[in-house]
């Protein structure tokens, strides 16, 4: 991490540089923790540990003192979003006193159904239009707040701290919009929704053109199984391309 996306940080996913801290052995630096902070919690955004100073205790120590503080200062619940892959970092968690709450599954969309046929950012579909919309659009509609179980990255407060490097386009009637899709040049999708019972054919044109306008593959991270259903992701395209284990404690509870 480099100073200038840890400041970046603070801003998109507030970082809270009081519940970032540095273990030292002697005057070198040998593991850090840096947490992000709401008023829902705190998120353990990086924990690492130096090759040769692990299983020392340096990264409990760090969880325990995050846990000590917070249990005095707040908020009391501490998440952190686990990459599957990192066994040793899954390991920490689970004898930090940490519960494992949810599965957090990373989805791409596979390139054939991303493939957009038309062009320009207006279109139709069954009668209804495809418009751009932004974040500020359907908070005026009162849209787009997210779901309870959404990852830290696509909360609302993400978003309202990244809204000018997020696209969006949604499906409208004359009444309402019925859909909307937002995302990122690189191919993040930061937001998928659709308001109508069968919503599929208006979200598989939100990803078509979507998926023509980005640098990169359309990816969908971290989904909770109650955020939106494997059925639906895999109808319209979506496969499931890694994994995240939630881990959660209460602040004074992790040891």
């Amino acid at each position: 991490m480099t100073p200038a996306a840890f400041k970046r940080s603070i801003r998109d996913l507030q970082v809270w540089c009081s519940s970032c801290m540095v273990a030292f052995a002697g005057p070198d630096p040998i593991a850090v923790l840096i947490g992000a902070k709401r008023a829902c919690g705190t998120l353990v955004h990086r924990i690492a540990v130096h090759p040769d100073h692990r299983r020392q205790g340096h990264g409990r120590h760090l969880l325990t003192s995050l846990g000590s503080k917070l249990a005095i200062l707040g908020p009391p619940r501490i998440v952190a979003e686990v990459p599957e892959t990192l066994g040793p970092a899954c390991d920490l968690f689970g004898a930090s006193g940490f519960v494992e709450e949810a599965v957090l599954t990373d989805y791409t969309l596979d390139r054939d159904h991303a493939h957009d046929h038309g062009d320009g950012d207006a279109g139709e579909v069954a009668g209804r239009l495809v418009i751009p919309v932004t974040l500020d659009d359907l908070a005026a509609n009162g849209l787009g707040d997210a779901h309870p179980q959404v990852c830290w990255e696509r909360s609302m407060e993400t978003l309202t701290a990244t809204k000018d490097e997020i696209s969006g386009l949604a499906v409208a009637s004359d009444e309402r919009i019925e859909a909307f899709l937002l995302y990122k040049e690189a191919g993040d999708i930061v937001s998928l929704q659709s308001f109508v019972q069968d919503g599929t054919a208006g979200l598989r044109r939100l990803l078509s053109l979507a998926g023509a306008r980005v640098t990169g593959t359309l990816r969908l991270p971290k989904v909770h199984s109650a955020e939106i259903s494997k059925d639906l992701l895999e109808t319209l395209g979506f496969r499931p391309a890694g994994v995240h284990r939630l881990y959660a404690a209460a602040a004074g509870k992790a040891q």
